[in-house]
């Protein structure tokens, strides 16, 4: 037997600088840096000290002792050069913040840092403090920051969350031909989190020129890397995937630095992406100003030693040593970091007269009936578009189409009319369109704009919500409904709540999931997820049940800044419809449902296939049922005054979903109904749904999971009686 030993090909090594490196760097830089350190030290135990003040409502995590990796890998990047970090953030936001505020020529020793340096400070503690002149109005805190001005694209505190934005934000620089890096910040454990491979293996598939930083500080909360990972060498996640790798002293500024330049031009020599780790430590508790060591999970012995590494006391001595600095700038350079801190938490808050405790400057917080501002737009990107209904079109002016031949063509038509819009997800390049033929044509066409995926929904996910927040218009095709929940967290608390938390921005994302439950797939792909989806007040969400709306709503859905979940139900997709001959640019609103079936008896509530389900039970039944097809389930996008007219009307309702009952919008429905329309309600309101059960793959116990004609015609005789 032989064994031969696999190598790698892929650039892997440590990083070690000496003192010529330091040498070589130019003085005034190294000042400024020197700056930084101490207004990044300073800004921090200011917060710490408002918190223990009752002044930060929320945690504060603070980064003191990590200050060097953020200063040396900012010193680094441009202003349009993109970054995002974890609830860890506030010193790569605050290192980021000031580069874009100070000229090149800036030299700390004759300089001051100019206004909008102190006001930028201001407002990074003030959205710490949750007030309202914050980046974010106060909503994003401590953990949630984003300033796109200066590349703060936004931070995530979900762990792994925010490695996925950072590959949508290269994907959107590759796209629009923007020659920008872009940098993910994390720790040791977020390293752990299955996003987090997802990610790093995206980014090296699609090339894109993202950086990896991974701040190795050997704690997650309390459990040590080594609990954490058999294999502690954790630039191996990078070689792993075929990412040249780089591992440095995270305590040495000019190490990192030497590290993010290597990133940077290998990234512009030969592509991206690059692997960082930078071993560093944080002197204090994962929140708060507690110690380690109080909690009993680090030794005061293993803090001294990191301590005496402590880049706020290495680095003056070595910037004396060579002559960069004095004791006297020195003193001046802390003065003036103490100055813009106490300057910018004066400004925040007061001491009333009859009172010796500081307080919030009057004024400061956010007005409470702003509260729901920003979760969703108001639809006004749509003002000025053509919109038609089916019955609006003449008969000599229509053509039948398959539903999936509508699908087909809508998304290539919006394709040719958008070159922002890029279609992601798995399959969607081969089998002539897809798994269902539904993106036939489109990798012929624009190939560049095509990314086939790896089965990771919840990495190209949040790689579409990263690529949106950066310019590009994403389609994420999912290819059974139920694959949404593996991708729950970037669709709920990310994309979901992105606009709302960032103090309102616009999240274009569309996903369409393709529904098939009574194909006989089983339990884990049959299930309709839309009513999760209306959890979550940023979604929108349509289900088209004709060929004409499908056109129509997928048209209004990649036109919409708010973030819209498409759902294409399979057994739609061989019925045909009229659609307007040679118009594919038509839309359908958002939030306006049609009258399927005129009638007077009671109204039917219903939506996708359950609205030819109604009819038939209608007719079967010989009840003057009035059948409306909800089109837009969403919260929000109820159509109240055409349901309401209905009501009115009837005098009776009865919801009809095929889904299983406690994954149903129904019930919901059904408490809006009672509220807005009880005193003309002559009757309970009914419900028809699946059962308790998902679908399982035994035939008639599929089809016994689900609501169907039959179940609808037994209710509406029950109602009518």
């Amino acid at each position: 037997m032989h064994r031969t030993p696999i190598l790698t090909d892929t650039p892997w090594f440590r990083l070690e600088v000496e003192e010529s490196d330091w040498a070589a760097e130019d003085p005034a830089a190294l000042a400024r840096w020197m700056e930084q350190l101490l207004i990044i030290r300073r800004f921090e135990e200011k917060i710490l000290e408002l918190h223990g003040q009752g002044l930060v409502h929320g945690p504060a995590h603070a980064s003191i002792g990590q200050e060097a990796g953020a200063v040396g890998a900012m010193s680094v990047l441009g202003t349009k050069d993109k970054l995002n970090g974890t609830h860890r953030a506030h010193h790569q936001i605050l290192a980021k913040l000031l580069n874009s505020a100070l000229p090149g020529s800036y030299d700390p020793r004759r300089d001051g840092p100019p206004e909008e340096a102190a006001t930028l400070v201001r407002r990074a503690m003030a959205e710490i403090m949750g007030l309202s002149e914050g980046f974010c109005g106060g909503r994003g805190g401590s953990m949630h920051m984003r300033w796109a001005p200066a590349g703060i694209v936004g931070t995530s505190a979900i762990i792994g969350g925010n490695l996925p934005h950072a590959v949508g934000y290269g994907l959107a620089d590759k796209v629009l031909g923007h020659d920008h890096v872009s940098v993910a910040f994390f720790g040791d454990g977020t390293l752990m989190a299955g996003q987090s491979m997802e990610a790093i293996n995206l980014a090296a598939l699609y090339n894109l020129p993202i950086i990896f930083f991974l701040e190795n500080n050997f704690y997650a909360v309390s459990t040590h890397v080594r609990e954490q990972t058999r294999e502690t060498r954790l630039t191996t996640r990078g070689a792993m995937f075929g990412v040249p790798s780089v591992e440095c002293d995270g305590m040495d500024l000019v190490a990192v630095r030497r590290a993010m330049q290597w990133a940077v031009e290998t990234i512009r020599g030969t592509g991206g992406p690059v692997f960082i780790e930078a071993i560093l430590y944080r002197f204090l508790h994962q929140s708060g100003p507690l110690l380690g060591s109080q909690l009993g999970y680090r030794s005061k012995e293993e803090e001294a030693e990191w301590r005496a590494r402590d880049p706020l006391a290495t680095m003056p001595a070595r910037l004396m040593a060579m002559g960069v600095l004095d004791e006297a700038g020195l003193a001046a350079l802390e003065a003036r970091a103490r100055r813009l801190v106490e300057d910018a938490a004066a400004a925040l808050t007061e001491m009333p007269r009859d009172s010796n405790a500081l307080q919030i400057r009057a004024g400061a917080l956010p007005d409470v009936a702003e509260v729901e501002h920003g979760i969703r737009g108001d639809l006004s990107e749509l003002r000025g578009e053509r919109f038609l209904e089916a019955l609006s079109v003449p008969a000599n002016a229509r053509t039948e189409m398959k539903y999936i031949d509508a699908v087909a063509a809508a998304l290539l038509r919006n394709m040719e009319r958008d070159s922002r819009i890029v279609l992601i997800g798995e399959d969607v390049h081969r089998l002539r369109g897809g798994v269902s033929g539904s993106t036939r044509g489109v990798v012929e066409r624009f190939p560049g704009r095509v990314f086939p995926t790896p089965i990771c929904e919840n990495g190209f996910t949040g790689m579409a919500l990263g690529a949106a927040a950066c310019g590009l218009r994403p389609v994420v095709d999912i290819m059974f409904g139920d694959f949404c929940i593996v991708a729950a967290d970037q669709m709920f608390n990310g994309i979901g709540k992105f606009s709302h938390m960032f103090g309102g921005t616009e999240v274009p994302v569309v996903v369409r999931a393709r529904v098939s439950p009574a194909t006989g797939y089983g339990s884990q792909h049959s299930m309709d997820p839309s009513a999760l989806f209306a959890l979550y007040p940023a979604w929108r969400i349509v289900s088209p049940s004709t060929p004409h709306d499908y056109i129509g709503l997928m048209n209004a859905a990649l036109r919409c800044n708010d973030p819209v979940l498409v759902i294409e139900h399979q057994d739609l997709f061989q019925t045909t419809g009229p659609v307007p001959h040679g118009d594919l640019d038509y839309l359908v609103p958002l939030g306006a449902a049609r009258t399927a079936r005129p009638g007077s008896a009671c109204t039917i509530l219903t939506y996708s296939t359950m609205v030819s389900a109604s009819i038939q039970a209608a007719q079967a039944a010989g009840i003057d049922a009035e059948v409306i097809d909800l089109r837009s389930l969403d919260p929000a996008g109820l159509d109240w005054p055409l349901i309401g007219a209905s009501v009115r009307r009837t005098h009776r309702v009865l919801v009809a979903e095929q889904t299983a009952r406690g994954t149903s919008h129904g019930a919901r429905i059904v408490q809006e109904v009672q509220e807005r329309l009880f005193d003309w309600l002559d009757a309970e309101i009914l419900r028809v749904t699946g059962t308790e059960a998902a679908p399982v793959v035994s035939r008639p116990l599929n089809m016994a999971a689900l609501g169907d004609m039959a179940k609808v015609e037994v209710a509406l005789r029950k109602l009518v009686a």
